[in-house]
């Protein structure tokens, strides 16, 4: 703080003041992020959700939503949105697809899956990163591929043969059923990031990470 430079009544210089704000802007800012991924997650079960084949683990549209709140987020938020919402869903709220909620939806067959969200966004969020300000529409692929499809599967696999007393195998067999839906919604989440991220740079992570940086050093 240089000596001619106005001090506001609390001891902050107006410099410092200003960055004050602003910082408590930008985290507002990210916060609002947060909270819409977290609610897009959760109107995605509106549809509802289908068993079939027996398989206890439904399917929904919901891991469509992790992995859009991944590659646009990032990874650290886009596992916080996930986290919200799975605190909620522990909170009693249903929000997941079929109107569950409560506790009970983690001690079902689907729990590892629910769980496997988590790091499930923040791969996905990860790899976009590592595109840093264009990341390509092939790495947006294998982003959702590989955080919303194998992190989930490799997660919720074994919690439902333990939960279910299914061996391994087993339990991927059923899972098989889900790979057709979760490529389409792959392919489908990067057309929509690619499309987003061209119409609105702020949403690619790693620009984001840079504004938020420079908006911290003025």
């Amino acid at each position: 703080m240089s000596a001619d430079e106005p001090v506001s009544p609390g001891g902050e210089s107006a410099g410092e003041e200003r960055r004050s704000r602003a910082g408590r802007w930008l985290a507002t800012g990210d916060l609002a992020r947060v909270g819409v991924f977290a609610a897009l997650i959760a109107v995605l079960g509106l549809p509802g959700a289908f068993n079939i084949f027996g398989n206890a683990v439904p399917i929904t549209l919901q891991t469509f939503g992790v992995m859009l709140a991944g590659a646009i987020l990032g990874s650290r938020r886009g596992a916080l949105a996930v986290a919200v919402l799975l605190v909620l869903v522990a909170a009693g709220l249903p929000l997941l697809a079929g109107g569950r909620g409560g506790l009970g939806a983690f001690t079902a067959p689907s729990a590892g899956f629910l769980i496997g969200w988590l790091p499930g966004a923040a791969v996905t969020g990860w790899i976009v990163e590592r595109g840093g300000r264009s990341p390509g529409f092939v790495r947006l692929l294998a982003a959702c591929a590989i955080g919303g499809m194998a992190v989930v599967y490799l997660v919720g696999i074994p919690v439902q043969a333990a939960v279910t007393g299914l061996s391994l195998t087993a339990a991927a067999g059923l899972t098989a059923v889900f790979l057709p839906g979760d490529v389409l919604k792959v392919v489908l989440a990067a057309i929509v990031v690619r499309g987003t991220q061209r119409a609105y740079p702020d949403a690619i992570p790693a620009v984001r990470q840079e504004r938020l940086r420079a908006a911290r050093e003025r």
